[in-house]
């Protein structure tokens, strides 16, 4: 990815911004999920949003539970255990995966379609990733950042889900 396609995609995430806005602020509970870096915007993402917009949010990054869900359900299966115990159908899950093929975010995506909860997903890497191209009536919204690098696609992300504090 070029600097002008870096400006493009910034310039793009601004032209979703209003649509993001609309999206948060319907909701008071939002639960943020994604792995390695894509945890740590979680994190950010979801103190911002409780601080600054007054929104009940949260991640599932707590070591001691992740490491027992991981232990006791597998780790492709420890977040959608905690989405289980924790979201709702009131809940917005925004879901990061860089490759969008993380498969313990591909079952959290299922297990938001069967329960009907409402989802927005921020994939980058190939176009035809399985979280992007993942067929969901529960999806508000469907990010994708056309680079392969993680630090462009990470940085991106983190700019998209800023606009909105």
């Amino acid at each position: 990815m070029n600097k002008n396609t870096i400006l493009e995609e910034i310039e793009r995430c601004y032209q979703v911004k209003q649509e993001l806005e609309s999206i948060i602020s319907q909701y008071q509970e939002i639960i943020i999920l994604g792995n390695g870096g894509s945890s740590s915007i979680a994190s950010h993402i979801s103190q911002d949003y409780t601080k600054k917009l007054k929104k009940k949010s949260f991640t599932f990054s707590d070591a001691s539970r992740l490491t027992c869900y991981s232990n006791d359900y597998g780790y492709e299966s420890a977040y959608r255990q905690f989405l289980k115990e924790f979201a709702s159908k009131d809940s917005l899950v925004i879901l990061i995966s860089s490759s969008g093929n993380s498969e313990n975010i591909l079952n959290c995506a299922e297990y938001c379609e069967e329960e009907g909860i409402k989802t927005l997903t921020m994939t980058g890497f190939d176009v035809e990733n399985k979280l992007k191209r993942k067929e969901m009536n529960s999806r508000l919204l469907n990010h994708w950042v056309d680079s392969k690098d993680y630090g462009i696609v990470e940085c991106v992300h983190m700019i998209f889900l800023h606009m909105v504090v």
